[in-house]
């Protein structure tokens, strides 16, 4: 957990609430403090770590902390990982100024693993918190529809005693602004390597990294020229997507595990292609940063990506087939890379800037 307070009196105070707060969620949080430096921010988080304990714990997390931290504050900004409605009922301070619920992620389309066991109640905390805000933001339109989808889908399968019109309720406050993304230049010489593949996701279940290894397997079959670079965190047990690749292409892999930052904008900045096979992507950050360093992404035709690139770009979604395909026919003769610019921090900002009160 941490606190920020910045004491100058004609700073606007914000309480900033990030209950799971893994690589994107702190990207953002980080963000936020660095571009409106003229907010006093007042900061919890917990870390990004047993996922059942926190969505539902978070309000025992800061019971003891969360009065001083919201003394004098003029807005609320919690993420969806934040169980909202408890925190209001625990804290009535919460209660007197606006309130605004973050979605990075929604519980209702959220893939549950073959190891999980389902459960509802993460969806109920996400229902309630929504109910208990002002405003809904979701970093994507896709990431918006998926969740008032869900609550009508989770609320007619209900017995009885269901309000009518929820959804066009919770549909009133909803509006999207994406997560920034400040842009990654590309390699200060000019060169591109358009043989390298990057994977820049996490090595778990909802990624699907077993697509994108089957897929590199059949690729270097096909006698295709690359190289790969294996980034993204991965659990402490090397998955089997992961010791397939490194077993069987091992001299092509040119970088493999943790990398600092500087060295992860060295190779999205000069990288031919970035590449997804998702489960879910609610935005996408690794994605967006690598096109913004002139990736060409190569993605499945679903989720947010419909969004995000034309349709050149996307293949089917889940067939290994279609996306050997289209990177053995692209290492030799690539397209150019899309623009992406409604996603990155210059055109995303100003709507940050109305949503925290600031001046445009």
């Amino acid at each position: 957990m941490s606190t920020h307070r910045d004491h100058r009196p004609s700073a606007p105070r914000w309480l900033l609430l990030s209950a799971y707060q893994s690589q994107s969620h702190a990207y953002w949080v980080a963000w936020l403090q660095r571009a409106f430096p003229d907010i006093d921010w007042r900061v919890l988080t917990l870390p990004g770590r047993h996922f059942r304990w926190r969505i539902r714990g978070n309000p025992l997390s800061w019971v003891d902390r969360l009065g001083a931290a919201a003394e004098g504050i003029d807005g609320v900004l919690a993420t969806s990982m934040v169980d909202l409605a408890t925190l209001r009922g625990l804290c009535p301070a919460l209660c007197c100024v606006p309130n605004v619920y973050y979605f990075h992620e929604n519980q209702f389309a959220y893939p549950v693993g073959a190891n999980q066991n389902p459960s509802v109640e993460p969806q109920i905390v996400q229902l309630y918190g929504a109910l208990a805000a002002d405003r809904l933001v979701f970093n994507s339109g896709w990431n918006k529809q998926s969740f008032l989808d869900g609550v009508g889908t989770l609320l007619g399968r209900m017995p009885d005693a269901v309000p009518s019109g929820i959804q066009a309720r919770l549909a009133d406050r909803c509006s999207v602004i994406p997560v920034p993304v400040d842009p990654i230049p590309t390699a200060p010489d000019g060169s591109r390597d358009g043989q390298l593949i990057v994977w820049n996701h996490r090595w778990e279940y909802d990624k699907a990294p077993e697509r994108f290894a089957r897929a590199m397997l059949a690729l270097a079959g096909e006698g295709a020229a690359f190289r790969l670079a294996l980034l993204g965190p991965r659990p402490a047990r090397p998955p089997e997507a992961l010791a397939a690749l490194t077993g069987t292409l091992g001299s092509r892999i040119i970088a493999n595990g943790h990398v600092d930052r500087r060295q992860y904008e060295s190779i999205l900045g000069r990288a031919g292609f970035v590449v997804s096979t998702t489960l879910h992507e609610f935005q996408g950050l690794g994605m967006l940063e690598a096109v913004s360093a002139g990736a060409i992404p190569v993605v499945p035709d679903a989720l947010v990506y419909p969004e995000q690139y034309p349709e050149a770009y996307r293949y089917p979604a889940g067939d290994t087939n279609a996306l050997v395909q289209r990177l053995e026919r692209w290492l030799s003769n690539p397209p150019a890379p899309p623009a992406i610019d409604n996603w990155l921090a210059e055109a995303v900002t100003p709507a940050w800037r109305e949503l925290l009160g600031l001046p445009l």
